[in-house]
Protein backbone atom coordinates (compact mmCIF):
# COMPACT_ATOMS: atom_id res chain seq x y z
CA UNK A 1 0.00 0.00 0.00
CA UNK A 2 1.50 3.30 -1.23
CA UNK A 3 2.65 5.81 1.89
CA UNK A 4 2.03 9.45 1.29
CA UNK A 5 3.99 12.26 3.07
CA UNK A 6 2.61 15.43 2.94
CA UNK A 7 4.20 18.67 4.66
CA UNK A 8 2.16 20.60 7.13
CA UNK A 9 1.42 24.04 8.60
CA UNK A 10 2.33 24.92 11.80
CA UNK A 11 1.43 28.16 13.09
CA UNK A 12 3.55 27.85 16.02
CA UNK A 13 5.98 30.57 15.24
CA UNK A 14 7.91 32.35 18.20
CA UNK A 15 11.08 34.55 18.36
CA UNK A 16 13.11 31.37 19.25
CA UNK A 17 12.14 29.41 16.13
CA UNK A 18 9.24 27.59 14.06
CA UNK A 19 8.36 23.96 13.30
CA UNK A 20 8.39 22.38 10.39
CA UNK A 21 5.70 19.77 9.84
CA UNK A 22 4.79 16.45 7.95
CA UNK A 23 2.09 13.82 7.72
CA UNK A 24 2.17 10.54 6.39
CA UNK A 25 -0.81 8.42 5.69
CA UNK A 26 -2.38 5.71 3.70
CA UNK A 27 -3.98 5.23 0.17
CA UNK A 28 -7.33 5.88 1.85
CA UNK A 29 -5.74 9.38 3.81
CA UNK A 30 -5.93 7.64 7.03
CA UNK A 31 -2.73 8.71 9.01
CA UNK A 32 0.24 6.57 9.79
CA UNK A 33 2.74 8.88 11.63
CA UNK A 34 3.98 12.73 12.00
CA UNK A 35 6.81 14.30 12.52
CA UNK A 36 8.10 17.94 13.48
CA UNK A 37 10.89 19.28 13.57
CA UNK A 38 11.80 22.80 15.37
CA UNK A 39 14.31 24.97 14.08
CA UNK A 40 15.91 27.58 16.66
CA UNK A 41 16.57 30.83 15.56
CA UNK A 42 18.28 32.20 18.28
CA UNK A 43 22.12 33.31 18.52
CA UNK A 44 23.55 29.84 19.97
CA UNK A 45 21.02 27.66 18.62
CA UNK A 46 20.76 27.79 15.22
CA UNK A 47 23.24 25.13 14.19
CA UNK A 48 20.15 22.67 15.37
CA UNK A 49 17.08 21.10 14.78
CA UNK A 50 15.21 18.69 17.30
CA UNK A 51 13.10 15.78 15.94
CA UNK A 52 9.70 14.33 17.04
CA UNK A 53 8.37 11.76 14.92
CA UNK A 54 6.19 9.22 15.77
CA UNK A 55 4.58 6.30 13.80
CA UNK A 56 1.74 4.53 15.13
CA UNK A 57 2.35 1.02 16.44
CA UNK A 58 0.47 -0.92 14.08
CA UNK A 59 2.36 0.85 11.32
CA UNK A 60 5.27 0.26 12.38
CA UNK A 61 8.33 -1.73 9.67
CA UNK A 62 7.08 -0.69 6.92
CA UNK A 63 8.62 1.89 6.08
CA UNK A 64 6.77 5.04 7.29
CA UNK A 65 9.32 6.26 9.81
CA UNK A 66 12.24 5.99 7.33
CA UNK A 67 10.10 8.16 4.99
CA UNK A 68 9.20 11.09 7.44
CA UNK A 69 12.54 10.84 8.88
CA UNK A 70 14.13 11.12 5.06
CA UNK A 71 11.97 14.59 4.47
CA UNK A 72 12.64 15.95 7.91
CA UNK A 73 16.44 15.58 7.81
CA UNK A 74 16.30 17.45 3.96
CA UNK A 75 14.63 19.61 5.36
CA UNK A 76 16.84 20.70 8.20
CA UNK A 77 20.43 20.45 5.60
CA UNK A 78 18.41 23.24 3.22
CA UNK A 79 17.94 24.88 6.26
CA UNK A 80 21.79 24.95 6.97
CA UNK A 81 21.49 22.83 10.19
CA UNK A 82 24.87 21.63 11.69
CA UNK A 83 23.03 18.26 13.30
CA UNK A 84 19.68 16.82 14.38
CA UNK A 85 19.01 15.72 17.29
CA UNK A 86 16.00 13.62 19.08
CA UNK A 87 15.26 11.45 21.85
CA UNK A 88 14.38 7.97 22.41
CA UNK A 89 13.48 5.90 25.20
CA UNK A 90 15.82 3.05 26.40
CA UNK A 91 15.03 -0.02 24.68
CA UNK A 92 11.84 1.23 22.74
CA UNK A 93 11.51 1.18 18.65
CA UNK A 94 12.39 4.26 18.21
CA UNK A 95 15.70 3.58 20.33
CA UNK A 96 16.32 0.66 17.91
CA UNK A 97 15.29 2.63 14.63
CA UNK A 98 17.60 5.59 15.40
CA UNK A 99 20.78 3.73 15.65
CA UNK A 100 20.03 1.79 12.38
CA UNK A 101 19.79 4.94 10.88
CA UNK A 102 23.07 6.64 11.17
CA UNK A 103 22.24 8.45 14.57
CA UNK A 104 24.89 8.39 17.59
CA UNK A 105 24.06 8.25 21.11
CA UNK A 106 25.12 11.61 22.66
CA UNK A 107 23.55 11.87 26.26
CA UNK A 108 21.99 9.77 28.99
CA UNK A 109 19.11 10.96 30.49
CA UNK A 110 18.12 9.47 34.04
CA UNK A 111 14.11 9.94 35.18
CA UNK A 112 12.90 9.88 38.86
CA UNK A 113 10.09 10.53 40.55
CA UNK A 114 9.35 11.43 43.99
CA UNK A 115 6.26 10.89 45.73
CA UNK A 116 4.91 13.69 47.63
CA UNK A 117 3.20 11.21 50.11
CA UNK A 118 6.54 10.07 51.52
CA UNK A 119 7.90 13.13 51.98
CA UNK A 120 8.91 14.32 55.18
CA UNK A 121 8.01 18.21 55.79
CA UNK A 122 9.71 18.25 59.24
CA UNK A 123 13.38 17.19 58.02
CA UNK A 124 12.55 19.31 54.78
CA UNK A 125 12.25 22.11 57.10
CA UNK A 126 14.92 21.43 59.05
CA UNK A 127 17.25 21.80 55.51
CA UNK A 128 15.45 24.89 54.78
CA UNK A 129 15.92 27.22 57.84
CA UNK A 130 19.50 25.84 58.17
CA UNK A 131 21.80 28.94 58.11
CA UNK A 132 23.90 30.03 54.93
CA UNK A 133 25.69 32.56 56.13
CA UNK A 134 25.77 35.19 52.97
CA UNK A 135 22.63 33.87 51.56
CA UNK A 136 18.60 33.99 51.47
CA UNK A 137 15.75 32.17 49.70
CA UNK A 138 13.47 34.00 47.61
CA UNK A 139 10.63 32.55 45.98
CA UNK A 140 8.11 33.62 43.30
CA UNK A 141 5.18 32.52 41.36
CA UNK A 142 5.01 32.75 37.46
CA UNK A 143 7.16 35.86 35.64
CA UNK A 144 10.06 37.33 37.71
CA UNK A 145 9.20 40.58 39.71
CA UNK A 146 10.77 43.30 37.87
CA UNK A 147 13.61 43.73 40.65
CA UNK A 148 14.65 40.73 40.29
CA UNK A 149 14.40 40.76 36.61
CA UNK A 150 17.52 41.28 35.79
CA UNK A 151 19.67 39.04 38.16
CA UNK A 152 17.52 36.33 37.19
CA UNK A 153 18.29 36.50 33.47
CA UNK A 154 22.10 36.67 34.55
CA UNK A 155 21.74 33.73 36.82
CA UNK A 156 20.62 31.50 33.79
CA UNK A 157 24.46 31.36 32.69
CA UNK A 158 24.46 28.71 35.72
CA UNK A 159 23.02 26.36 33.02
CA UNK A 160 25.53 26.91 30.08
CA UNK A 161 27.95 24.09 31.73
CA UNK A 162 25.87 21.95 32.50
CA UNK A 163 26.65 18.04 31.53
CA UNK A 164 25.48 17.18 28.14
CA UNK A 165 28.75 14.39 27.23
CA UNK A 166 28.66 14.70 23.27
CA UNK A 167 25.58 17.24 22.29
CA UNK A 168 26.09 19.45 19.95
CA UNK A 169 23.39 21.44 22.01
CA UNK A 170 24.90 25.45 21.90
CA UNK A 171 24.22 27.58 23.96
CA UNK A 172 20.77 29.00 24.81
CA UNK A 173 21.33 32.90 25.34
CA UNK A 174 18.75 34.60 27.36
CA UNK A 175 17.55 38.24 27.95
CA UNK A 176 15.03 39.66 30.33
CA UNK A 177 12.51 38.84 27.34
CA UNK A 178 12.83 35.97 26.57
CA UNK A 179 12.76 34.69 30.39
CA UNK A 180 9.28 35.97 30.59
CA UNK A 181 8.40 35.46 27.64
CA UNK A 182 8.78 31.70 29.15
CA UNK A 183 7.10 32.44 32.28
CA UNK A 184 3.94 33.96 30.08
CA UNK A 185 3.87 30.30 27.99
CA UNK A 186 3.69 28.46 30.82
CA UNK A 187 0.85 30.56 32.31
CA UNK A 188 -0.69 30.49 28.82
CA UNK A 189 -0.81 26.91 28.66
CA UNK A 190 -2.65 26.92 32.04
CA UNK A 191 0.25 25.41 34.37
CA UNK A 192 1.69 26.89 37.62
CA UNK A 193 5.12 28.37 37.37
CA UNK A 194 7.42 28.39 41.14
CA UNK A 195 11.08 29.55 41.03
CA UNK A 196 13.22 29.36 44.16
CA UNK A 197 16.33 31.29 43.97
CA UNK A 198 19.02 31.79 46.22
CA UNK A 199 20.35 35.54 46.47
CA UNK A 200 23.61 36.79 47.50
CA UNK A 201 23.27 39.36 50.44
CA UNK A 202 26.21 41.21 49.58
CA UNK A 203 24.79 42.78 46.08
CA UNK A 204 21.87 41.11 45.77
CA UNK A 205 22.26 39.36 42.67
CA UNK A 206 20.85 35.71 42.48
CA UNK A 207 23.19 33.37 42.81
CA UNK A 208 21.06 29.88 41.87
CA UNK A 209 17.45 28.90 40.64
CA UNK A 210 15.20 26.04 40.66
CA UNK A 211 11.98 25.76 38.60
CA UNK A 212 9.34 24.00 39.64
CA UNK A 213 5.60 23.51 36.38
CA UNK A 214 2.84 22.18 38.53
CA UNK A 215 -0.13 21.19 37.04
CA UNK A 216 -3.52 23.80 36.69
CA UNK A 217 -5.16 21.95 38.87
CA UNK A 218 -2.91 21.10 41.58
CA UNK A 219 -3.02 17.33 40.59
CA UNK A 220 -1.37 14.85 38.98
CA UNK A 221 2.27 15.28 39.29
CA UNK A 222 4.62 18.84 38.81
CA UNK A 223 8.02 18.81 36.37
CA UNK A 224 11.58 20.07 37.47
CA UNK A 225 12.51 22.49 34.62
CA UNK A 226 15.82 23.84 35.31
CA UNK A 227 17.95 23.93 38.29
CA UNK A 228 21.86 25.82 38.42
CA UNK A 229 23.87 27.45 40.43
CA UNK A 230 26.50 30.38 38.94
CA UNK A 231 29.94 28.69 39.29
CA UNK A 232 31.64 31.33 41.84
CA UNK A 233 28.67 30.41 44.30
CA UNK A 234 29.53 26.05 43.86
CA UNK A 235 30.31 24.17 46.99
CA UNK A 236 27.96 25.71 49.59
CA UNK A 237 25.03 23.75 49.34
CA UNK A 238 22.81 26.29 47.12
CA UNK A 239 21.25 23.57 44.87
CA UNK A 240 19.89 21.38 47.50
CA UNK A 241 19.14 23.96 50.07
CA UNK A 242 16.77 25.75 46.90
CA UNK A 243 15.57 22.06 45.87
CA UNK A 244 14.19 21.37 49.89
CA UNK A 245 12.41 24.37 49.50
CA UNK A 246 10.70 23.75 46.14
CA UNK A 247 10.04 20.32 47.52
CA UNK A 248 8.50 22.22 50.93
CA UNK A 249 6.48 24.46 49.01
CA UNK A 250 5.12 21.83 46.89
CA UNK A 251 3.86 19.72 49.31
CA UNK A 252 2.40 22.57 51.54
CA UNK A 253 0.62 24.41 48.71
CA UNK A 254 -0.66 21.58 46.52
CA UNK A 255 -1.87 18.90 48.72
CA UNK A 256 -3.22 17.39 45.79
CA UNK A 257 -0.16 17.29 44.12
CA UNK A 258 1.24 12.76 43.64
CA UNK A 259 4.67 13.79 42.68
CA UNK A 260 7.72 15.64 41.60
CA UNK A 261 9.43 14.77 38.18
CA UNK A 262 12.74 15.54 37.25
CA UNK A 263 14.81 14.31 34.68
CA UNK A 264 19.25 14.67 34.81
CA UNK A 265 21.46 13.87 32.91
CA UNK A 266 24.02 10.63 33.51
CA UNK A 267 26.79 12.98 33.86
CA UNK A 268 25.82 15.74 36.42
CA UNK A 269 26.59 13.48 39.49
CA UNK A 270 25.88 16.45 42.03
CA UNK A 271 22.43 16.96 41.18
CA UNK A 272 21.39 13.17 40.76
CA UNK A 273 22.79 12.75 44.82
CA UNK A 274 20.50 15.61 45.32
CA UNK A 275 17.60 13.95 43.74
CA UNK A 276 18.90 10.22 45.71
CA UNK A 277 18.84 12.31 49.20
CA UNK A 278 15.25 13.33 48.53
CA UNK A 279 14.19 10.17 47.85
CA UNK A 280 13.76 10.22 44.19
CA UNK A 281 13.30 7.05 42.72
CA UNK A 282 14.49 6.01 38.76
CA UNK A 283 11.20 5.65 36.79
CA UNK A 284 13.12 5.00 32.59
CA UNK A 285 16.04 5.99 31.23
CA UNK A 286 15.93 7.93 27.95
CA UNK A 287 18.81 8.69 25.28
CA UNK A 288 19.58 11.67 23.22
CA UNK A 289 20.67 10.99 19.73
CA UNK A 290 22.46 12.91 16.96
CA UNK A 291 22.58 13.25 13.14
CA UNK A 292 25.18 15.12 12.20
CA UNK A 293 24.50 16.54 8.35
Amino acid sequence: MPIRVTPLTDPDRTPNGHRLAWLASDADAIPLGAAFLRLFTRDGESHRAELDLRVHPAERRRGVGSLLLDAAVAAARGEGRRCVITQAEAGSPGDLFLAARGFRRVLTLRFTRLPLATVDLAALTEIVERPHPGYRLAAWDGVVPDDLAETFTASRRAMDDMPMDETDYGTVVWDVERVRDAAHAVEKRGDLLHTVAAVDESDGTIAGFTELVVPGDGRGDAQHYGTGVLPEHRGRGLGRWMKAEAIRLARVRHPDLGGLLADTADGNAPMRRINDEFGYTPTHTTFEYQLDL
